[in-house]
């Protein structure tokens, strides 16, 4: 399974966003600029983006490009389908 045979990249990725969200708190706390807070924000979206695409795309590889049976590729096409269009609301 592609999550598992990526687990460190992606658990870099999860911790990379948490140190984001980390310092996003601490900018709160500090009252910061409104503008670095936006910026960080930005940051912790565009991670969290990159992190929800680089999963969708091992899930696309492996259980549908790589799937040799038809009935399994169209059981795995309208889960994802619907984590998707959740994630794009």
């Amino acid at each position: 399974m592609h999550t598992i045979r990526d687990k460190n990249k992606l658990l870099a990725r999860v911790r990379r966003i948490q140190g984001q969200a980390q310092a996003l708190e601490r900018q709160l706390n500090e009252e910061s600029d409104c503008v670095e807070i936006l910026q960080q924000i930005a940051a912790i979206r565009g991670a969290v983006n990159g992190l929800m695409g680089a999963v969708i795309e091992g899930h696309l590889v492996d259980h549908l490009v790589n799937e040799p049976e038809q009935a399994n590729r169209e059981a795995e096409l309208a889960p994802v389908l619907h984590v998707i269009k959740a994630y794009l609301k």
